[in-house]
């Protein structure tokens, strides 16, 4: 299921995928195209904060170039089943959250990894930095329920996972954030890759 209570619909994702463990940290973004964007907040374990959406494209771009290839941003679809995880409550520990399980509500990022992981593995999918999607932010089309990549076009692109700085209602499995237009740059602004086979 994906979307709020009352507003959710049934989605299948057909084709496997792989996603990352953290979020991109500021030492693999300057290994990749080398130099840190994040003006705020230095740090090599930190997230790299300070990207655009498009900044997000010509960092996978070079690195697909300098690998085996395959990485991308997730789909909101495939966002969302990696961050519940198997759950269905409204975050991947429950039906609350505390301080001691994600970073919202306080004043700067945090390491990558400082939280428990999810039931994959994976970690900050609540909290520390909204992560860029591949998607248009637009109305769900119920419709459109196998393998969704959301609507054709737009004028934002999709965040999820609430950030460091707002509270843990934007932290829920299900919220999404509307992001910005795909040139705009925020330092609460992050990404976590994904890998196709």
């Amino acid at each position: 299921m994906m979307g709020d209570p009352g507003k959710d619909h049934e989605v299948t994702i057909t084709q496997p995928f792989y996603m990352a463990k953290y979020e991109v940290t500021q030492e693999q973004w300057e290994s990749v195209m080398g130099s840190n964007p994040s003006t705020k907040t230095k740090g090599a374990k930190l997230p790299v904060t300070d990207v655009s959406w498009a900044d997000c494209q010509d960092f996978i771009k070079k690195l697909n170039d300098k690998t085996k290839g395959g990485y991308r941003l997730p789909t909101e679809a495939e966002w969302e089943y990696a961050c519940r995880a198997g759950t269905k409550t409204a975050y991947s520990f429950g039906d609350s959250i505390s301080k001691a399980d994600a970073n919202y509500d306080s004043e700067t990022i945090k390491p990558v990894g400082n939280y428990k992981p999810n039931a994959f593995g994976l970690y900050d999918m609540h909290g520390n930095v909204w992560e860029w999607c591949n998607d248009w932010f637009g109305d769900y089309n119920p419709k459109d329920n196998k393998d969704p990549q959301g609507v054709s076009s737009g004028e934002r692109r999709v965040v999820r996972g609430g950030s460091f700085f707002v509270n843990e209602s934007f932290s829920r499995s299900s919220t999404r954030g509307d992001g910005d237009a795909p040139t705009i740059r925020n330092n609460y602004d992050g990404l976590r890759l994904e890998r196709s086979n």
